[in-house]
């Protein structure tokens, strides 16, 4: 029986007119790039032949789909973030607390690995400091329209600073994804503390 790689289909699929590129070979590549991260890879000495062979591709699959490892790189972190949350849109603080639970489960605690790994070169390179943040925007932007809203209809201070309060919210999570940095502060009820103590001061 003759076996196929993930190179192989993703070679087959491209040749095959009007037809998408494979998924596999897209999933397997980020998937990749997120492991050599999670195990200490800096995001500097990544290489496309060392995402290549952990994927299972050729590195001409890789560069057929991302002309540089920064357009590869920011992928990988668009997908690690997952499709954007949708809030609910009848409790600012249900939707506050959706929104911080999100950043705070397992599948992100694993991937604060990876961000990690990157901040180095978030610090050093503009370019790539400027293309992460178009990744974040739309999140923190969700999180700005649920507490705008809360100020409109009379839930939250109507002298709030938003863009504080965003800070507040987000700071602490990433840093215990990326640091654990106070292990005192139990995983169980993390999202509803603190919005809770973030409430206390911005409630009307």
């Amino acid at each position: 029986m003759t076996t196929v790689s993930v190179d192989d289909a993703a070679d087959q699929e491209r040749k095959a007119p009007g037809r998408p590129r494979d998924a596999r070979a897209d999933a397997a590549i980020i998937e990749a790039v997120l492991d050599l991260l999670a195990a200490g890879q800096s995001a500097d000495a990544l290489s496309i032949e060392a995402v290549a062979a952990r994927a299972g591709v050729g590195k001409a699959t890789i560069y057929r789909r991302w002309p540089n490892k920064e357009a590869l790189l920011i992928d990988a972190v668009a997908t690690m973030k997952g499709p954007l949350p949708m809030p609910a849109g009848e409790s600012v603080r249900d939707d506050l607390v959706m929104l911080v639970a999100a950043m705070r489960n397992k599948r992100m605690e694993e991937y604060g690995k990876v961000t990690a790994c990157l901040l180095p070169e978030l610090l050093k390179r503009p370019e790539m400091y400027r293309i992460y943040r178009s990744v974040m925007e739309p999140r923190r932007d969700i999180m700005r329209q649920v507490l705008r809203r809360g100020v409109e209809n009379g839930e939250l201070r109507a002298d709030l600073d938003i863009e504080l309060t965003l800070l507040m919210l987000a700071g602490p999570t990433i840093t215990q994804n990326m640091l654990r940095w106070n292990p005192n502060v139990p995983d169980e009820g993390y999202a509803e503390a603190l919005v809770d103590a973030v409430l206390r001061g911005a409630a009307a």
